[in-house]
């Protein structure tokens, strides 16, 4: 989702090779060629081969010109800034909480049920999710003060996840989030990603 958000976002014209998470199409002996992690998503670009989502839309934002309103970091604090969300979003948001969710809840028959741990992790989410709320309460529109950047695209991928969850976000977070779901793209893009709605094995357990 993100990659194909980012993608659309610059306007760009790729092709997509849909392969199934957990189909047994990513280990196969063409892909591990490809990717030897045998996970997607994986952009080609010329003799480039990256993998990881917010590795590649941090490629493509200094690869490919960005539109108007996108962030632009114009010196090395402007970077560290916009890394500093990034890693933050990924590391403490993303594998920390929700990934283990994902693992110990939608896909609790494959690595284990912890219901404990599952529950640690949603109160970890709620925790870490305040600093953003912090960011945006002080009168930026987004995370990079008014300019859009990867880093919201990093962030509303990850509300997105809870709210698929049914964890409760701040009034703010959710103020947010419909503010970046109108952008057009991201409309376009969940369609392209998405095109039978959303896959159960995303959804969390009853």
């Amino acid at each position: 989702m993100r990659v194909h958000w980012m993608a659309l976002e610059l306007g760009l014209d790729y092709e997509v090779v849909p392969i199934g998470a957990r189909s047994g199409e990513t280990h196969t002996e063409v892909f591990t060629k490809l990717n030897p992690k045998q996970k997607i998503p994986v952009l080609q670009h010329g003799p480039i081969v990256l993998s990881e989502s917010a590795a590649i839309i941090h490629y493509m934002a200094e690869t490919f010109p960005l539109p108007n309103d996108f962030f632009v970091a114009k010196d090395a604090v402007g970077r560290a800034k916009l890394n500093e969300w990034c890693y933050f979003i990924m590391t403490e948001l993303d594998a920390h909480s929700l990934y283990l969710i994902r693992r110990h809840d939608s896909l609790k028959d494959i690595y284990g049920a912890e219901p404990t741990a599952v529950a640690s992790a949603e109160e970890y989410f709620k925790k870490q999710i305040r600093a953003a709320c912090k960011r945006i309460n002080n009168g930026a529109i987004y995370l990079m003060e008014n300019q859009f950047s990867i880093a919201d695209i990093l962030l509303t991928s990850c509300l997105d996840w809870a709210v698929t969850y049914e964890i409760d976000l701040p009034d703010l977070m959710r103020s947010y989030r419909e503010k970046v779901h109108k952008r057009p793209r991201f409309s376009d893009a969940f369609a392209v990603n998405f095109p039978n709605g959303i896959p159960k094995s995303v959804l969390r357990s009853a």
